[in-house]
């Protein structure tokens, strides 16, 4: 009966040994959850194997009304930190921290990190009323979609993962000055390739890419949707139709979780030739996946506009 005791003790010792071995070893890296797919590319290209980063948005979802069900809420219970866009895109991440229960990235929290700190905001309105739609009082707050601004966005994530762990900082930066070496001899590819394309005129669903045109002299035509988040009416689509035919605009950005039909109905209605953007979103995972997607995103709208 005693021998029995103390296989029994042996063998409880045994599971909770590996028990606690597994729970070390699984949580050795920082637990990471970003708001939406670009900042959990960039924060991969950051982090490399020290962490482990989860998105709350998919790459298919709209990232401006994402609904927030419980298992937001279950990804965030344990990140150590959370990777928010601010400026007001993904606003609905606040009641999944509050549901989180996880005090480490709330406001106060050390785990927080605003990707849009130091961002150069475009679109800033005079004035902001309903009638105008959905417009972001703080500017346009897509500016993960500009490549040229990832070192603003790496230092933010650099800094902000080195206050969870500081004894990584060292690795986070040379993360990021190896990832902005890559990127910077690919921007210069990439610009090479637009510079014929300089001035051309774009349809856009959402006003999603004025960070992008701005990067690589693109012009921004008009969008499908006739204000911010609202669909078009028919007069709006009339008069856009109108336009693109007597401007000659030859591309109609859509993205994933847009109405494609609609769009390519109205490129084709105007000779023009449709680019679906993003589709390479959140398809690829690592320190490469910003690259691809914007690689991606570059060689469709060049091809459209061509």
């Amino acid at each position: 009966m005693r021998q029995r005791r103390i296989a029994m003790c042996l063998f409880a010792s045994l599971y909770v040994f590996g028990f606690f071995a597994g729970t070390a070893e699984a949580g050795s890296k920082l637990q990471v959850v970003a708001t939406i797919s670009d900042l959990k590319a960039l924060a991969e290209a950051v982090g490399g194997d020290a962490v482990e980063v989860a998105v709350l948005a998919r790459a298919n979802q709209n990232p401006h009304d994402l609904e927030v069900r419980p298992s937001l809420m279950i990804k965030l219970r344990h990140a150590d930190a959370l990777i928010i866009n601010g400026l007001e895109l993904d606003d609905w991440a606040n009641v999944a921290v509050q549901g989180s229960n996880n005090p480490a990235i709330t406001p106060s929290g050390i785990g927080l990190i605003d990707a849009s700190r130091g961002i150069p905001v475009l679109e800033v309105p005079g004035r902001v009323d309903r009638s105008m739609g959905d417009v972001h009082p703080a500017g346009n707050p897509h500016y993960t979609l500009d490549p040229g601004m990832a070192p603003i966005i790496t230092q933010n994530i650099v800094d902000g993962l080195a206050r969870v762990a500081p004894e990584q900082r060292a690795v986070f930066e040379r993360n990021r000055r190896e990832f902005l070496t890559k990127l910077e001899t690919t921007m210069a590819r990439w610009a090479k390739s637009f510079e014929p394309l300089r001035g051309a005129k774009v349809v856009v669903y959402h006003a999603d890419w004025v960070y992008f045109f701005t990067r690589f002299g693109l012009r921004q035509a008009g969008t499908i949707e006739e204000r911010p988040g609202i669909p078009a009416s028919p007069g709006h689509l009339v008069r856009l139709l109108h336009q693109m035919k007597e401007e000659q605009v030859k591309a109609v950005v859509v993205e994933p979780w847009s109405d494609r039909e609609l769009a390519a109905r109205i490129a084709k209605e105007a000779s023009a030739n449709l680019a679906l953007l993003n589709a390479k979103l959140g398809t690829v995972n690592g320190p490469d996946a910003y690259l691809v997607t914007t690689e991606a995103n570059v060689t469709a709208l060049i091809q459209a506009l061509r």
